[in-house]
Parts: structure tokens; C-alpha cells; sequence
């Protein structure tokens, strides 16, 4: 079967997620109170759902749907819905959190995005992390193509990975979430300047934009989590690796697309 059109040009289909990310955060804008939001579920895990996610998650799925048809969709909320296609055969699929960073945002926190990435072979090609709430959008779609637009300057600006500080590693950690006691153990073999706490995959984009160095997750995550953010990443000359060095990979439908402890980096750990 011949892939959609739009999925032969990564810049202009990275250019379509943005607008699609850029809507969905309105949605989600819709329903955000910084007193904290009021009308949460609990999904079946325990976890909290919210409307925005539930409605950001819908005008998703139509908009992919319109420019690449033939591509299967994996969302945060269509999984729990029992919505899973089969990836059988299948070159390219979408990742989407329509809303990463969902206790961020029922505190009433900026800190959480909206996630849109293209896979390819088990592996996030194009990605978009918007965060609707301080207006920033990272972008990327292959290397050196890792975008960081900010809502307050009207600007876009070209964005890396930086070479660890000699002063020590900045490292970035969940707000939510998080083994502690491993974390500690692990960030022992580095000389760490400091330790900054963000929510939702603004955690990559920190270090895809040279701002920090290295985030361990030791901890539940799924690949909705981080697929956008994992593309961003690359195209800024990064990375996320398991603990023992090996690929991180996609498409783990038996798992429930759980993914398991891992590394994201700037490109120097091995």
C-alpha cells in the first residue's frame, strides 16, 4: 500500500501537526481554571481523566483522519476505550496525548502539552509538543529541523542539544512522578549543578532546546508520553535510551504501550 501523500514530506506534514496541536490546545484552554479544574474521572488504572483530554483527543483523530487516512491511530483515551488497532504490516501509526501533564493541569499548572508524533517503523520521525497554557510549540521532523516557537515573541527559533557543562548537569525531574531513592542512586556517577522540576514532555524539550542535559525516569510511563517529545529530541541531537544503553522502542500493544525505565539525553551518554 503507498503511504499518504503529506507522509513524503516531513516539513510540511510537521507543519500540519503544528496547526492541529495549536487547535487542540484551544480546546484544552477551554476547560483550564489555574484555581484547578473541577470535573475529574478516574480511568480504570486509577489515573485521572478530563474532559479536555477526552474532546482534545476527538478533534485530533478527525484532523489526522483528513490528512493521512490510511495511518492507524494510537491515543491515550482511545486505548482506554479499547480502541487499538492493529499494527500489523503497518509502516507508519500516530502517537497522541492530547493532554500530557494531566494532574499538572487539574492543579491549575501551565505545565502540561499537547502530544502529536508520526512513527515510523517503530520509531518517532515527526513530533509536535505544544503547550497551550505559556505558549510554546517544539517541533522537529529529522535531524537539525528541532523548532522552539514562543507565543509571547511571535518568534521561531532553531534549537539544540548542548555538551554537558563542565560546572555539572542540569538535570530535569517529574513534578507528579518519579522513584526517587533510584534517581538518587543513579544520578550518583555525575557531578550534578542542579535539579529542575518541569511536568508533561516539557521535560525533553528542556533538553532538546540546551537547557538541560539529562532526565532518568524510573517510573510508569507510556508512548503517548513521549513519542513527540522523543522526535523533538533526536532532531535537536538527542536521544532516549533504555537503562542498559539499548534502542528505545514503539509499538509494545501487548504491554499496553507501557514503556519502561529509560535515559533521555543531549547525545554524550552512552
Amino acid at each position: 500500500m503507498q503511504p499518504d501523500k503529506i507522509l513524503l514530506y516531513p516539513a510540511a506534514l510537521c507543519n500540519q501537526l503544528k496547526l492541529i496541536a495549536a487547535r487542540a490546545g484551544e480546546i484544552t484552554l477551554e476547560y483550564f481554571d489555574e484555581s484547578g479544574y473541577k470535573g475529574v474521572d478516574a480511568k480504570a488504572d486509577g489515573s485521572p481523566v478530563t474532559l479536555a483530554d477526552q474532546k482534545a483527543e476527538e478533534f485530533i483523530i478527525a484532523e489526522l483522519k483528513k490528512i493521512a487516512p490510511s495511518v492507524p491511530f494510537i491515543g491515550e483515551e482511545s486505548v482506554e476505550a479499547g480502541k487499538i488497532p492493529s499494527l500489523e504490516n503497518q509502516e507508519y501509526f500516530w502517537l497522541v496525548d492530547p493532554l500530557d501533564g494531566t494532574k499538572e493541569f487539574i492543579s491549575g499548572s501551565g505545565d502540561y502539552t499537547v502530544n502529536i508524533a508520526l512513527m515510523q517503523n517503530l520509531q518517532p520521525v515527526t513530533g509536535v509538543v505544544y503547550a497551550p497554557y505559556l505558549g510554546s510549540m517544539y517541533a522537529g521532523h529529522g535531524p537539525g529541523t528541532a523548532t522552539c516557537y514562543l507565543e509571547e515573541t511571535e518568534s521561531e527559533k532553531s534549537i539544540s542539544v548542548r555538551p554537558p557543562p563542565k560546572e555539572g548537569l542540569s538535570v530535569v525531574a517529574s513534578r507528579s512522578h518519579g522513584a526517587m531513592d533510584e534517581q538518587e542512586k543513579f544520578l550518583e556517577q555525575f557531578k550534578i549543578a542542579k535539579i529542575v522540576k518541569r511536568g508533561s514532555s516539557l521535560k525533553f524539550c528542556a533538553i532538546a532546546a540546551g537547557k538541560a542535559d539529562i532526565y532518568p525516569r524510573f517510573g510508569p510511563t507510556c508512548e503517548w508520553d513521549t513519542a513527540a517529545a522523543h522526535a523533538v529530541l533526536r532532531s535537536a541531537g538527542g536521544d532516549i535510551v533504555n537503562l542498559d544503553g539499548t534502542p528505545f522502542v514503539y509499538g509494545k500493544c501487548g504491554k499496553r504501550f507501557l514503556n519502561p525505565s529509560f535515559i533521555a539525553h543531549g547525545g554524550w551518554y552512552q
